[in-house]
């Protein structure tokens, strides 16, 4: 499957059914995936959903699909209104990491899923997000140690939380952070523009001045957030040609919305979040114009 968060869609599971077909898989059969979180997103629908589900295997090849995607059981694909509004909770059956594979993945890619090991630290651990920042020239560098370090204890985090809360109930909500405003503005630019932890990174930053705006965040966290992902490369602010209007607008029709209230994870502390939908529409509104 081409890479790129356009080809996450119906068209390409659809040819997923057509060669397992092909190869006559059966209930006994197991698909093993290769590739970045895109591929393993839409694979693993795949598999959920073929004769009702078989086995799958996730070999995660990108930062990202090493220390998100891949852990957790979430499927699915996109829609054009909307990032993953088709999907499956489907658990692997064993996920095989290797940072080895890192070493050629192109430097946008390695950044864009640092914006992901960036959240863990926000969201669980705030001695992880001082150590991510500590580490940043060494991994940045693709030094095996520090990335195995920051891969295993983002995995550790990710699990823990899964583990309590598989079907996002409640706390699993946390590692949304980033994700309604990210989201919109992927869908926003077509899923052709940003990477998935570029978009994330922008919605981080906008949905902790939200907390600010509601006097929940204090800018003290937003801006050592701000530090963190600028020298992870990351971006921080909207585009100019986005609007606030396009950004609401999209982002009512996320898959987190509940009674047309919008869901969002702000930080109280960096190492704390709370999740919350009872946001004034005036606090969303400042907190985004400040972000464009």
């Amino acid at each position: 499957v081409p890479s790129g968060e356009h080809r996450k869609t119906l068209a390409t599971v659809a040819k997923m059914y057509d060669a397992f077909i092909e190869a006559k898989l059966d209930r006994k059969s197991l698909v093993v995936v290769i590739g970045g979180g895109v591929l393993g997103d839409a694979g693993g629908f795949a598999a959920a959903s073929y004769l009702r589900g078989i086995r799958f295997v996730q070999i995660p090849t990108t930062l990202l699909a090493h220390v998100d995607s891949s852990v957790g059981g979430k499927t699915g694909v996109d829609l054009p209104q909307g990032k993953n509004l088709i999907g499956s909770f489907h658990q692997p059956s064993s996920v095989l990491i290797d940072p080895i594979t890192l070493r050629t993945l192109p430097r946008r890619e390695l950044c864009a899923g640092l914006a992901e090991v960036i959240k863990y630290g926000i969201i669980y651990d705030n001695a992880f997000f001082a150590r991510v920042d500590a580490l940043l020239p060494q991994i940045l560098k693709r030094d095996m140690d520090a990335l195995s370090e920051i891969i295993a204890r983002s995995c550790e985090i990710k699990a823990d939380v899964v583990r309590q809360d598989e079907t996002e109930q409640g706390l699993r909500a946390i590692l949304n952070f980033g994700h309604t405003l990210g989201h919109a503005l992927e869908a926003i630019t077509n899923y052709r523009r940003y990477k998935h932890g570029e978009a994330i990174a922008i919605g981080m930053v906008a949905e902790s001045r939200i907390g600010e705006c509601i006097g929940q965040t204090s800018p003290d966290v937003t801006n050592a957030l701000i530090h963190t992902l600028e020298r992870a490369h990351l971006p921080t602010a909207f585009p100019s040609d986005i609007t606030l209007e396009q950004i609401l607008q999209v982002a009512q029709r996320d898959k987190k919305t509940i009674g047309g209230h919008l869901s969002f994870v702000l930080p109280l502390r960096i190492g704390e979040v709370n999740v919350r939908n009872d946001i004034p529409v005036a606090a969303i509104q400042s907190a985004i114009q400040m972000s464009l």
